[in-house]
């Protein structure tokens, strides 16, 4: 399913994993990707990580997880130590408790 991202608008493609979740992609397959997806025979866009044991088939493709190349997220996790606005550290009062 195509949709778009929340964060930073870009498309996306929505597969299920293996296990029934929900998994974004980037949309352009990318040979640098881990996440192989495929067309099931309902039409549903699923996904998988390749394996030694069950390696890339060759009606799937690889595709990079959305969220490894998210312009948002990237930025978020680039800067650790700075929380969003009206977010506080409970990492001093955690300390103090232990103790």
């Amino acid at each position: 399913m195509k949709a778009t991202c929340r964060d930073c608008h870009r498309p996306i493609i929505w597969t299920f994993t293996e296990a029934g979740k929900r998994l974004a992609v980037d949309p352009t397959p990318d040979d640098k990707g881990n996440a192989a997806i495929w067309r099931d025979g309902t039409g549903a866009v699923r996904s998988r990580r390749p394996s030694d044991e069950l390696p890339l088939c060759g009606w799937e493709r690889l595709h990079m997880p959305h969220v490894a190349t998210c312009p948002t997220r990237t930025q978020q996790l680039a800067l650790p130590g700075t929380l969003p606005a009206g977010v506080t550290s409970l990492d001093a009062h955690r300390r103090k408790k232990r103790r």
